[in-house]
C-alpha cells in the first residue's frame, strides 16, 4: 500500500476512535506522577501552576464552544462513524485555521497534562497528540479535497492547519447557538473534569499514600455528573435541545 493511502487509512481509523485519546493521557500520566517529587514544590507555586492549567483548558473549551456553536448541519463535528461534509466551513473559527476543534482538544488536554507538573510529560503528550491527530487531519483533508475540489484547495492553501491566523477572521455565517453547546459538549466537559481529578487523586496518593480529592473537587464532580445526566436525558427523551439546521 502506498504511503499516502496508508496514512489516509490510519487517519480514518483513528478518526473513529479519536475520543479514546484521553485514556492514553490518563495511563501515561501515572508513571510521571510517581516520578515527580511534589514535596520540593511549595503550595503557592503549585496553585499558580494549577491556575495556569485551568486557564489553558478553559481557552480550549471556548474555542470548541464557539466552533461547535456556529457549525451548521452536515459537518463531521462529533460524528465517529465516517467523514461527513455537505458544506465547506470557511467562516468563524474556520476562517482562522483548518482544524479548530483539534486545537481546542489540544489545549484542554495540555491543561490537564500541566497539572502533573512534569515538563517531560507535557512534551511527550504534545508529541503523541501530534502523531495521533496528524493522521486524522490528513484523512479529513483528503476527504474534503475529493468533496470540494478547487474550492477546498483555495481555502486550505490560505490558512494554517493548527495555529490561528487571527487577522483572517470572518464572522460565522451561522449564528451562535448555546443550545447546541448544551446538546453536544457535556461529554467533553465531564471527560475534562474527570481528567483533572484523576491527576489530583494520584498526586495525593503519591504524596500521602491515600487516594483523596478536595471537597471542592468532589462537589464539582457530582455537580458535573448531575448536569450531564439532565442534559443527556433532555437530548434523548425530549425535543427541548433539538434545533433545525444543526448537527
Amino acid at each position: 500500500m502506498a504511503l499516502i493511502q496508508s496514512m489516509e487509512k490510519q487517519g480514518n481509523y483513528l478518526f473513529k476512535y479519536r475520543g479514546q485519546f484521553p485514556i492514553i493521557l490518563f495511563i501515561l500520566a501515572i508513571p510521571f506522577i510517581y516520578q515527580t517529587d511534589y514535596n520540593v514544590l511549595t503550595d503557592h507555586y503549585q496553585r499558580y501552576i494549577l491556575f495556569f492549567a485551568y486557564l489553558i483548558s478553559l481557552l480550549g473549551f471556548l474555542i470548541r464552544f464557539y466552533t461547535i456553536g456556529t457549525t451548521p448541519e452536515g459537518t463531521s463535528g462529533r460524528n465517529t462513524k465516517e467523514q461527513v461534509a455537505d458544506i465547506l466551513n470557511s467562516t468563524g473559527m474556520y476562517s482562522l485555521l483548518r482544524h479548530p476543534l483539534y486545537l481546542g482538544n489540544y489545549l484542554i488536554w495540555i491543561g490537564i497534562a500541566i497539572t502533573v507538573i512534569n515538563l517531560y510529560f507535557v512534551v511527550i503528550m504534545s508529541l503523541l497528540f501530534w502523531l495521533y491527530y496528524e493522521r486524522i487531519m490528513y484523512a479529513e483533508e483528503r476527504f474534503l479535497e475529493r468533496s470540494f475540489g478547487n474550492d477546498y484547495l483555495k481555502w486550505s492553501n490560505s490558512l494554517p492547519a493548527f495555529i490561528p491566523s487571527i487577522l483572517n477572521f470572518k464572522r460565522s455565517d451561522t449564528p451562535f447557538s448555546f443550545i447546541t453547546i448544551l446538546r453536544r459538549e457535556y461529554a467533553s466537559v465531564l471527560a475534562a473534569v474527570i481528567g483533572f481529578l484523576f491527576v489530583e487523586g494520584f498526586k495525593a496518593f503519591k504524596t500521602t499514600g491515600e487516594w483523596r480529592l478536595s471537597s471542592v473537587s468532589i462537589q464539582i464532580l457530582f455537580s458535573t455528573i448531575l448536569i450531564v445526566f439532565v442534559l443527556r436525558s433532555l437530548k434523548h427523551f425530549t425535543k427541548l435541545l433539538n434545533e433545525k439546521g444543526r448537527s
